[in-house]
């Protein structure tokens, strides 16, 4: 009787143990509630907004070349191979503004792409019949840090991201990552913003922190688990070690 007690003591304790050190689903699973939302209106397209210190890459286009040859940035090197020029990209300064060819300073800063491109497309067509306009923020990127597989900065060349596509650009949280409590960082007009966000939950699609902003800092918090282990210390594997062997130990003794 005696025997089946210990025995049993330390089974007991082992599946405490496994029991605890499990995460449950609601701690890791994404969008839990998809199903309550599905059926709601479609969402207004996004568009991120111009800032300080982008660098803008703007391309003129009209039917004679040479007419709008004056309107685009280009660098005073020749390139021998192409027989033209490079483009340059225009810096939006502290003030929010470019200084643009023929049109000289324009403000810029907080209109969308799509704002952007009408306000150049009305001003140059006093100059070009029908002109078509590129326009490409060069320096878009967004930093993914913390409990991710591969931490790092992202360029992105759409100007258009998810915060879901740059966790997976991340190759996804790890199972330490804490996912209802991802903080994001976002600078506009020299302001800092702290957001946190819970992709566990399906309604965060619907917030302002699904699509991200230019420079974004995401950050994922590690989980208890991880904290633990990190307090415990490098010594935590030696330990479970010689927890087991003592166990098994008391328990071919016992059995003698």
């Amino acid at each position: 009787m005696k025997y089946f007690s210990f025995k049993s003591s330390i089974i007991l304790f082992l599946m405490v143990l496994l029991l605890f050190s499990c995460a449950s689903r609601k701690d890791v699973v994404y969008y839990q509630d998809i199903d309550s939302i599905t059926n709601q209106e479609k969402t207004n397209s996004y568009e991120v907004k111009i800032q300080a210190d982008d660098l803008l890459m703007i391309t003129v286009f009209g039917e004679d070349p040479e007419i709008a040859l004056p309107f685009n940035l280009k660098s005073p090197t020749v390139s021998a191979s192409s027989g033209g020029q490079s483009p340059l990209s225009y810096l939006v300064d502290a003030n929010g503004t470019i200084d643009f060819p023929v049109l000289g300073s324009l403000k810029v800063s907080g209109l969308t792409r799509s704002e952007m491109l009408k306000m150049l497309q009305d001003k140059i067509k006093v100059y070009i019949k029908n002109p078509i306009i590129n326009l490409q923020i060069t320096n878009f990127k967004v930093s993914v840090q913390g409990e991710v597989n591969a931490p790092g900065t992202y360029p992105i060349a759409s100007n258009r991201i998810t915060l879901i596509e740059a966790l997976t650009m991340a190759r996804d949280l790890t199972i330490y990552g804490k996912r209802n409590n991802i903080l994001i960082i976002r600078e506009v007009d020299g302001v800092k913003s702290y957001n946190r966000v819970d992709i566990t939950k399906a309604g965060f699609i619907n917030s302002p922190f699904y699509y991200l902003a230019q420079n974004d800092v995401i950050y994922v918090e590690p989980n208890k688990s991880k904290i633990g282990a990190a307090a415990v210390g490098p010594s935590t594997g030696l330990i479970f070690s010689v927890t087991s062997l003592l166990i098994a130990v008391i328990t071919l003794i016992i059995r003698l």
